[in-house]
């Protein structure tokens, strides 16, 4: 019998806190030994020759709309996680909406989970919802294996998801801190963004600057200043998902050094896109909040580079084709929501490491360590070392490639990255130990259900 399962040999491993060259030997699913500046000397079940690669801890992407068990024709768990896949993800947070039933009770985090279980080929976990409605239910949620809880401040555009009113959100800020869990919140104010939505339409201005400004940076530091407070006030731990500014990136770092227990998100599209994309890839290149100008862009980068961004996130919302046309010129009446989470490590290499001289280990870190561990998943997750789950990413750097339609695993390819050259590949992701993407293909059957 061999000692290891697998053995990846030679390649450059690259953690939050620096890269080595080395084999890595995998037993049961686990890193059982990582040797540097020398080989394993035993034999493995299985080789991978990385030389010349780089082998990322796997990616977690802590904010996906994966739209099961129900609304499938959205995304589903199968094509979303082989789209994980495909992308060196290894582990994602499914949000509580987007499909049907939301997770917003156990009943239907079970239906949840069971979907996972047969469909995923990447480690799944789950948020449960905060809604008028359910403050009740989060102690079963909670005890049932959700990692944190989201609610809206503004309306989700989702008719079963209700936004959270001031008082039910302090209400269950108090519950979600008794049980020693966290609240992410989408920070958005309702009387900003209606009232100039409704501005604009009444004027007939419906273009895609008119969408943006109708959601401008300020309703987004407003939601976050007023949240924040009801973190101070209640001790519940908070986590601020896609901040589109380094300006509300800032309101909220003002609150952690007055020892506020709060963590900001950014996405890839609010690091590589602007509100000129929008206009030229239309509903495509939609979301809420919406895409900034090219300056936003460029200090989101320097905050990110400066240590002011906890987590990025992809916040994958995928919806049907027609629900993204822009008709009559109209970008109020589009869903919002970008089809990217099979991109996210592209973005961060080319826009991040490549363009502006981002360390791979704070790359690592911003996807990997720093998740797991706001999520109680390290060091199982996020991370490689001896004991650590053996969830990893093997990426050739000097391999360039522009993304075409077919590369997606999407259930709709379409995505605004699609004819963008990414410099850095993902060559072979392995999940627990097993290898479930290598070369452009998806390796491992998913079992399917009738």
């Amino acid at each position: 019998m061999s000692t290891y399962d697998v053995i990846i040999r030679n390649g450059h491993i690259v953690t939050e806190e620096t890269i080595v060259q080395g084999d890595i030997g995998i037993k049961a699913g686990k890193i059982a030994v990582i040797v540097v500046g020398q080989s394993i000397e035993t034999e493995a079940e299985g080789e991978i020759n990385a030389k010349g690669l780089h082998v990322f801890p796997g990616l977690i992407d802590s904010h996906v709309h994966f739209n099961e068990p129900g609304r499938t024709e959205w995304e589903g768990l199968e094509t979303g996680s082989k789209s994980l896949a495909a992308g060196g993800i290894t582990t994602f947070i499914d949000m509580p909406l987007n499909s049907t039933p939301p997770t917003i009770n156990r009943e239907n985090l079970v239906l949840k989970k069971a979907a996972s279980e047969r469909k995923s080929m990447v480690n799944a976990r789950f948020w449960g919802g905060l809604v008028p409605e359910n403050i009740n239910d989060l102690k079963d949620l909670f005890e049932d294996g959700v990692l944190g809880f989201k609610a809206f401040m503004s309306p989700s555009g989702i008719t079963d998801f209700n936004h959270v009113d001031d008082v039910t959100i302090y209400k269950g800020m108090k519950e979600i801190a008794r049980l020693g869990s966290l609240l992410a919140v989408h920070a958005e104010s309702t009387v900003i963004c209606e009232q100039l939505a409704q501005e604009k339409i009444a004027e007939g201005h419906t273009s895609a600057r008119d969408f943006t400004a109708s959601r401008p940076i300020i309703s987004e530091i407003e939601a976050v200043r007023r949240i924040i407070s009801y973190a101070e006030a209640t001790g519940c731990k908070l986590h601020i998902v896609h901040a589109s500014s380094r300006k509300v990136v800032e309101v909220i770092n003002e609150a952690k050094h007055r020892g506020v227990d709060v963590t900001v998100e950014t996405c890839p599209h609010y690091l590589s896109l602007t509100v000129k994309d929008l206009e030229e890839k239309g509903g495509l290149a939609k979301c809420c909040p919406p895409l900034r100008d090219e300056s936003e862009v460029d200090d989101l980068w320097k905050a990110v580079a400066n240590g002011e961004i906890d987590v990025i996130a992809s916040d994958h919302s995928p919806a049907p084709p027609s629900m993204k046309e822009i008709k009559n010129g109209d970008y109020f009446k589009a869903w919002g929501g970008i089809s990217g989470a099979q991109s996210t490590l592209n973005i961060l290499l080319t826009e991040g490491h490549f363009k502006r001289g981002l360390p791979l280990q704070k790359i690592a870190e911003l996807t990997g360590a720093k998740p797991a561990k706001l999520f109680g998943l390290f060091p199982n997750k996020g991370t490689i070392k001896a004991g650590s789950d053996a969830d990893l990413a093997i990426v050739d750097l000097n391999k360039s490639f522009e993304l075409k339609k077919e590369d997606l695993y999407y259930r709709h390819q379409q995505s605004p990255y699609v004819g963008k050259t990414f410099n850095g590949k993902v060559i072979t992701t392995l999940v627990n130990g097993q290898v479930v993407f290598q070369n452009g293909e998806i390796i491992k059957e998913i079992e399917k259900t009738v």
